[in-house]
């Protein structure tokens, strides 16, 4: 399958592994681009610049196709060495980076002048014009359904998708609710040209995350998600679980006086815990709704392959009998 996204990134599906905190590791990031996809290994899940050099390495040594990297700026309790992490992302070769949160504009002439893609993870159509206008080549365009920060705007892929579509001259990716063929299929008739995968990346045999992580995504369903950090204007979409539950009690009795510090305990360093140790009631950790279309943990490349077969099929044999009828 052709599209701008499959172009533009040198890749043979139009599919993209998102960046994801303690899963985007290089054993993922490049199952996913021998499977034909763009891979990402998740940058500030690196603690410095030197293991994120490291770990691009590593990729490399796993795949001779194309890779990219995430770089989150987000508010966070530290303030990374972003420079540091972009001259490691060049000096390692990488032709493709994947930034979302806060404006990426100061640091896209270091990026651009490396002839690296940029796409950037936008919440909105205002967001994604913003992301046009300073020089991202593409946008991943990430509905409500999507696990981690929806923004706030609450806006399901159905309407979004059709409106960035309206708006947008660069191309774009569907990003929240993407798990199978049908869901590739749905965002192309949408007007996206692609799709970004996090939660299904995880239940796959490649993720180098705990098998209780794995589990508990194919047990979910699409009621099993929840909102949180909503009053500190920072919402988060997560798996409930006891952790989950300790925050909206907090929530729940601080109300407008919420603040970070009082549910720090439970959203700063949980992933290691959960990802790596499979402790899965720690605190709070990013999934989508799309749980509740994942049924099983196959390799990434059957992923792949049974996404791209269902998506032809989809479209040269239900839809075009639609037509035919």
């Amino acid at each position: 399958m052709k599209t701008r996204i499959t172009e533009l990134f040198g890749i043979e599906h139009p599919i993209i592994q998102g960046g994801m905190h303690y899963v985007g590791f290089a054993e993922l990031a490049a199952a996913v681009s021998n499977a034909g996809g763009l891979g990402i290994i998740t940058g500030l899940t690196q603690k410095t610049p030197e293991l994120l050099a490291r770990e691009i390495a590593r990729c490399r040594e796993m795949t001779d196709k194309p890779f990219g990297v995430n770089l989150t700026f987000l508010p966070t309790f530290a303030k990374p060495p972003y420079p540091e992490y972009i001259r490691a992302i060049i000096e390692g070769g990488v032709k493709a980076v994947e930034t979302a949160g806060r404006n990426p504009e100061p640091y896209l002439p270091y990026l651009k002048a490396a002839g690296i893609k940029v796409i950037h993870k936008c919440t909105s159509v205002r967001h994604s014009l913003k992301a046009e206008a300073i020089g991202c080549d593409a946008v991943s365009v990430d509905g409500f359904e999507c696990g981690g920060h929806p923004g706030e705007d609450d806006v399901p892929n159905f309407i979004l998708l059709p409106r960035a579509a309206e708006e947008l001259k660069i191309p774009f990716v569907a990003s929240g609710g993407m798990a199978d063929g049908r869901s590739l299929v749905a965002a192309l008739a949408l007007g996206a040209e692609g799709i970004n995968m996090g939660t299904r990346f995880i239940a796959t045999k490649e993720a180098p995350v705990h098998e209780n992580v794995k589990q508990a995504i194919v047990r979910a369903s699409e009621l099993d998600t929840r909102l949180i950090m909503r009053p500190l204007r920072n919402t988060e979409r997560v798996l409930m679980n006891e952790g989950v539950k300790r925050i909206l009690e907090v929530e729940r009795e601080r109300g407008a006086a919420l603040t970070i510090e009082d549910i720090h305990e439970q959203v700063a360093g949980i992933y290691p815990k959960v990802m790596t140790e499979g402790e899965m009631e720690a605190g709070a950790w990013s999934c989508g709704m799309v749980a509740g279309l994942i049924h099983d943990v196959p390799t990434v490349k059957e992923l792949v392959d049974r996404i791209m077969t269902e998506a032809d099929a989809l479209i040269t044999k239900r839809l075009a009998g639609f037509a035919r009828s």
